[in-house]
This record gives C-alpha cells, structure tokens and sequence, in this order.
C-alpha cells in the first residue's frame, strides 16, 4: 500500500490497481484539488448531508463516491461509516470510516470536532492505521484527539488536518499532538506499507505535501 497526503483530508492510497482518494480538498481550503484519478472516492464531510444516497457513480461507473454512514462493498473493499451526530449540524453530516483494503483495516475520523459517543469506538474495533486531525482550529483539540487515539490504539497513526502551506483555515503544526503521544516522526514524501510492516506497538508517520 503506498499513502500520499494532499492536505487537510485528502489522501490517495493505492494497492493494486485499486486506488482510493478521502475527502478531495474543496477550493475554500486554498489547497490544489488532486488530479489522479481514484475508483473509490470516500467523503467524511457532506454539505448539505445526503444520508440516503449511500454510493453514487459517474457516467462511465468507473468512480464511486461513498457518501455517508452505512455499509458497503465498492471493488471488494468492505467500507462501514457511522454518523457523528455530535460533530454534525443541520447544514452538515460527518461521517467516520473504517475500510478493509490491501489486508490492512483502516479508520478515517476526518473534520471531527466532538467524539463523545463512545459505542462509535466499540464498533470500530480494531484498527491498523488511523487518520486523525492534529492540528486544532476547530477540530479536536490536542488533548482529546490524543484520547481518541489511545482509546482506538492502531500500530499506526498518520495525522490530518495540521497546518500547511496555502491552507486558509487556521490550524496547527503536528508537534503538540505529537508531543502529547510521546511521540515524534520526520515527515515523509509518502509511506510505502505492508500488514507485515506493522508493529504491535503503535507508530507514527508523518507525511508532507
């Protein structure tokens, strides 16, 4: 599996001739949208929230977009989303994954503001590799995303969401989440993965644009 970051939420991963993008970044964000072309696009954030619709597809069924809490199986990669009732609003629906793919399960908290319901954590269980903002601006701060982390306890953690160049949302640099972990990274280009790569004890990968 190879992990290329693209800013705030926005993630190709790719294994195989499978291809997965998260939250392509919106033109408000000042970040460039991506420009790869994905067969499973998976969005944390709707606005206005279109629970009912589940999985759309262009024209040509070569895209899907999964879009809101559910489950399903897109290209044989299981997807399972819960409503996050507490971060959401009514002109906003967030939603948290977990996926299956390339043998490795993994769970995307996106733009998460409020994770108070902890049955959310039960459900999800276990974990490989775990996406989580970290960088404040009115997502979770410090403390409680270093919480959630130890709470869910994946052997890898990549955090989102922190401060980068032309990002127009005010936001922080990694390092007091990390700090708060006991941990520390060198930012990567992109990560390069197998399930045998993972430890039992937790790791961090940081990555860069």
């Amino acid at each position: 599996m190879v992990i290329q970051w693209y800013g705030e939420g926005c993630f190709k991963i790719s294994a195989g001739p499978l291809t997965i993008m998260t939250d392509p970044n919106e033109k408000e964000s000042g970040l460039a949208k991506p420009k790869f072309k994905a067969d499973i696009i998976v969005k944390t954030k709707l606005n206005p929230p279109a629970p009912n619709k589940g999985i759309e597809r262009d024209e040509s069924e070569e895209t899907h977009e999964i879009l809101g809490p559910g489950d399903y199986e897109v290209k044989g990669v299981p997807i399972t989303g819960w409503a996050l009732k507490n971060s959401s609003s009514n002109g906003t629906l967030k939603t948290v994954y977990k996926l299956r793919f390339d043998d490795m399960s993994l769970g995307f908290l996106g733009e998460i503001s409020n994770f108070a319901d902890p049955s959310i954590i039960e459900e999800i269980g276990d974990i490989d590799i775990l996406f989580v903002p970290a960088g404040n601006g009115g997502l979770l701060e410090t403390k409680e995303a270093a919480k959630i982390v130890r709470q869910i306890e994946p052997r890898l953690l990549i955090p989102t969401h922190f401060k980068v160049k032309d990002l127009k949302r005010k936001a922080d640099g990694p390092e007091a989440f990390l700090k708060e972990l006991g941990m520390s990274a060198q930012a990567q280009d992109k990560l390069t993965i197998k399930r045998k790569d993972l430890s039992e004890k937790m790791q961090v990968a940081l990555l860069k644009i």
